[in-house]
């Protein structure tokens, strides 16, 4: 097995929100991958002490040791305990209740010696490359196909579809939106190799159009994961006057990249 994994802060003076591992089991039977892209607040407060890094940090530790050391449980129910386990942390100091409570997307991967388990839930992507080398993304759209009228302020979106039928779903303080998820299994003899991706760097096909997934893929597998991040950086340096492709998104925004050859 082979691994290449790439965390890139999307401003230097800021903290990186995004959170990248890869768990290995000391048995040596199968492992993990896991990307989470916390979720920027806008100004005017979460209702909650901490930040964004210290719950990414807090979630996506929970998620590596409950993936590796239960495999009895679904990655639904992994992401749940997970949630739970994190909310428990700061139950007693933040209001939790608040729709800005710190919260993150999520990519999952888990295999063993006879499948290949998967979980997305919000704008995070997980690639996964056939036997045949075709690739399949595994995608949670339901943000990308809401009416751009919708989503028009932060209130707005707050209010009306963050974490609520109709709208869109993250991993937040409740526990109940792993059921949520986009989670599936498949044999492991039918995957070769897997990429995990935050928006960020989604952007390269989602934003800018330089490629398809499947050539995404290709780039991270003969590359290098550097090699995209460097990539998406020069195009959003390029377009950061016209911002033809940006429009009101960020210049520079987090991006992680984890691939894993099976």
């Amino acid at each position: 097995m082979r691994t290449d994994l790439v965390s890139e802060p999307g401003d230097a003076n800021r903290p990186n929100e995004d959170f990248a591992g890869v768990g290995l089991p000391a048995s040596g039977q199968g492992g993990c991958a896991i990307v989470l892209d916390g979720v920027t607040p806008p100004r005017g407060g979460t209702g909650c002490l901490h930040s964004v890094p210290w719950f990414t940090a807090r979630l996506g530790g929970a998620l590596t040791e409950l993936t590796v050391s239960l495999r009895d449980l679904t990655l639904p129910e992994i992401l749940s305990r997970a949630i739970g386990r994190t909310a428990e942390a700061h139950a007693q100091t933040c209001e939790l209740s608040h729709p800005r409570t710190p919260q993150a997307t999520v990519a999952l991967a888990r295999w063993s010696a006879d499948t290949v388990e998967y979980l997305v839930l919000s704008d995070s992507a997980l690639l996964l490359q056939g036997a045949d080398g075709t690739v399949t993304p595994v995608l949670d759209d339901r943000l990308a196909r809401l009416p751009r009228s919708a989503l028009a302020t932060d209130a707005l979106v707050d209010a009306t579809l963050r974490n609520k039928e109709g709208g869109f779903f993250t991993a937040a303080a409740d526990p109940c939106v792993a059921a949520r998820a986009v989670a599936g299994t498949v044999p492991r003899s039918g995957v070769r190799a897997l990429v995990a991706l935050t928006d960020g760097a989604t952007r390269w096909t989602e934003t800018f159009h330089e490629g398809d997934w499947q050539a995404l893929f290709g780039t991270v597998a003969k590359e290098g994961a550097r090699s995209l991040v460097d990539r998406v950086r020069e195009l959003e340096l390029a377009d950061r006057e016209e911002r033809a492709f940006l429009g009101r998104s960020k210049t520079h925004d987090d991006a992680t990249v984890v691939y894993v050859e099976l």
